[in-house]
């Protein structure tokens, strides 16, 4: 990045962010419907047949069920992701632009960004994961929400506002090592994708680099997330759970999934995640790079 892009680069970010919940959160409804709804008795045939269901039952509508929460919340995280990462990023490389990637300034930059932003997504997908789990078919919890902020609300009442941070600690975890893979992953996709193209016709470049945004940022996302995931299970676990005594710490809710349904319970959802993830993260970093040049950030 360049010197002086200042506030720009969270700009970026945030577009990013909107355009992960406009392609991602479908996948997100679809994965925690046919998750909790098979855990009360009932089964779906297969995730299209879930997606079908919900648009019958709902319309479009029904797979964006959360998805307020989700465009503020991935906003905010997004921009902050985006923003902290670059910047100090472009820190630690003593302000230098690095031809190739420099995973000592990668890894920390991209884990203190994610340790940030965890404080922000936590309440965030709290909220999210319990609109999404009082479907229509579900019955996991007694208590119904009429809207995101009802729903922050009664959490509130009833749990505290450390209720509100309920699988903090699973966020914290999973966003450190997750945004540490992704930008990791990313970076070097991106690096030894374009390599061989530098000489490639100026008319073609901005094709070129949509297609190698779409391959960085998928595969990113990919890795992330089969790097990531039983974290992500223990924290929807314990963000869904209305039973106050059920213990917080993610290894012991891990270690009594790996008990009970071995290691493919901990990948719950797995294939779900993956359909969504390229996609999502595509379209992120395809919808980052375009704002960076349009903001007119230099880049590396």
């Amino acid at each position: 990045m360049g010197e002086g892009s200042g506030y720009k680069e969270y700009v970026a970010g945030m577009l990013a962010g909107v355009s992960i919940v406009v392609v991602g959160h479908p996948f997100d409804t679809v994965k925690l419907q046919k998750h909790n709804t098979e855990g009360n008795g009932m089964k779906y045939k297969s995730s299209l047949h879930c997606t079908s269901r919900i648009l019958q039952t709902e319309g479009v509508k029904g797979l964006y069920r959360g998805a307020t929460s989700s465009f503020l919340g991935m906003a905010f995280e997004s921009s902050l992701a985006f923003g902290i990462y670059s910047q100090m990023k472009q820190f630690l490389q003593g302000g230098l632009n690095s031809e190739k990637p420099r995973p000592q300034a990668i890894v920390p930059s991209a884990a203190f960004a994610g340790a940030i932003i965890s404080f922000i997504l936590c309440p965030s997908e709290l909220i999210k994961c319990r609109m999404q789990v009082q479907g229509t078919d579900s019955s996991l919890t007694s208590i119904r929400y009429s809207s995101p902020v009802d729903c922050a609300l009664k959490t509130v009442q009833t749990e505290g506002l450390t209720g509100m941070f309920r699988g903090g600690g699973a966020t914290l975890l999973r966003e450190s090592i997750g945004n540490a893979v992704f930008f990791s992953t990313y970076e070097y996709v991106r690096y030894h994708m374009h390599q061989p193209m530098g000489h490639i016709s100026s008319n073609l470049s901005h094709f070129i680099d949509v297609g190698v945004g779409i391959m960085s940022g998928g595969l990113g996302g990919i890795m992330c997330w089969c790097v990531v995931l039983p974290l992500d299970v223990a924290k929807t676990i314990t963000q869904t759970s209305m039973d106050r005594d059920s213990t917080r710490n993610p290894f012991q809710i891990l270690q009594a999934i790996y008990k009970r349904s071995g290691f493919k319970g901990c990948y719950t959802g797995l294939g779900p995640t993956i359909l969504r993830a390229f996609p999502a993260n595509a379209a992120a970093i395809v919808t980052w790079e375009m704002a960076v040049k349009l903001l007119g950030i230099k880049r590396e």
